[in-house]
């Protein structure tokens, strides 16, 4: 049996490493390793994928989140709200821009924000929503976007962990996650969905203005070389990394019903465990497994992931402590009770591996392990 891993890039790179290798040669013998063509056919390529008027690429996911809060033109003491059950990437953006952050607790089914949470957390300063579609699956677009609409807010989608999750809206239309709200931001670090080989990162937007001003930012202020219209950062997507994402996207579709596969797989090995509880798969967007994440009850998570280890299977914990309990974030004020399904969530949650590449044997291998550990 091959070696586990949490993610398999060798042998994704086995499979696409002859296309993989031709595009990096011919942007080397280019040598147009900044904004060289291949960027611009990458976000042209991602816009018809993604159903969008616009991408605009940058450097990595964190820097796309702070380019959306940027050309929003928030104000130091807006609220923005967003989950409690995330990465810190999409509480410190808010922090660095002396944002104030509002968080609230995920539904404890899916792991997304939840709207109720979210409905009771506005308040006369609140501007933004940042709901994060975690593991896979979209969080609840169409109540976010009720909810805005009433209160004269801007959504911006986390969209790092679904790149090709479809959302789908109660009249059975459907779009992808991040193309929903006002801006949507996505990460291409290598173990995503869509990862390149290096950092990473792009905004959606349907919205001319904002797109043309994300490009200004994103490039140092420029709209003309030498004509600073705004004040921007440097964040840009190198070529390199450019050529290999069109390659990958090309083999998205493949890799994310490769992904459903092994999930499915997963569901039906554990059907009769009481011990796990197995994904929530929402009604309203499918669900593309970035992660396969499971709850462990009565306490026994720990000890089943050192099990796992004495087994050489691998597993992570995301995430393993609340981000209001975080040294940074304390200054919040917020009580260290406050949020119960976080708090529940961060003591029982295992992700186990899950990537394209999967073999049947490595799932059998690993479920049968996790049930032997259960009837011991």
């Amino acid at each position: 049996m091959r070696e586990i891993h949490m993610v398999d890039l060798k042998a994704q790179y086995e499979k696409i490493g002859s296309e993989i290798d031709t595009v990096i040669k011919s942007v080397l013998e280019s040598t147009a390793f900044i904004k060289g063509p291949d960027v611009k056919l990458f976000e042209e390529e991602l816009q018809e994928y993604m159903g969008v008027k616009h991408v605009i690429s940058c450097a990595n996911g964190t820097d796309a989140l702070h380019l959306a809060m940027m050309v929003l033109g928030l104000k130091p003491g807006d609220e923005v709200i967003t989950t409690n059950f995330t990465f810190i990437a999409t509480v410190e953006v808010v922090a660095l821009l002396g944002l104030k952050l509002v968080i609230v607790d995920p539904d404890s089914g899916s792991f997304n924000i939840s709207i109720e949470a979210v409905r009771k957390a506005i308040t006369p300063k609140t501007k933004a929503i940042v709901p994060v579609h975690l593991f896979g699956q979209c969080a609840d677009m169409e109540s976010l976007m009720e909810l805005a609409k009433k209160h004269n807010l801007y959504i911006i989608e986390d969209a790092a962990q679904a790149t090709g999750a479809d959302y789908i809206f109660h009249n059975g239309t459907t779009k992808k996650a991040g193309t929903i709200g006002h801006i949507g931001t996505t990460s291409f670090f290598p173990s995503k969905n869509l990862g390149c080989y290096g950092d990473g990162g792009a905004l959606y937007t349907n919205d001319d203005a904002f797109a043309k001003k994300l490009r200004s930012i994103a490039n140092h202020g420029m709209k003309v070389r030498y004509h600073y219209d705004d004040i921007g950062v440097n964040s840009r997507l190198d070529t390199i990394q450019a050529a290999i994402l069109r390659v990958k996207l090309k083999h998205l579709s493949q890799f994310n019903a490769a992904r459903r596969a092994v999930a499915d797989l997963y569901d039906k090995a554990f059907a009769g465990c009481h011990s796990i509880t197995v994904p929530e798969r929402v009604r309203y967007s499918n669900h593309i497994f970035h992660q396969y994440t499971i709850r462990v009850k009565n306490g026994r998570r720990d000890e089943l992931k050192k099990f796992l280890e004495s087994k050489n299977i691998p597993s992570m914990v995301y995430y393993p402590g609340p981000l209001h309990m975080q040294e940074a974030y304390r200054n919040l004020g917020y009580k260290e009770n406050e949020f119960p399904v976080t708090t529940a969530l961060c003591k029982e949650v295992l992700s186990l591996p899950m990537h394209p590449d999967m073999e049947q044997e490595q799932i059998d291998y690993i479920a049968l392990n996790i049930l032997k550990y259960f009837d011991k």
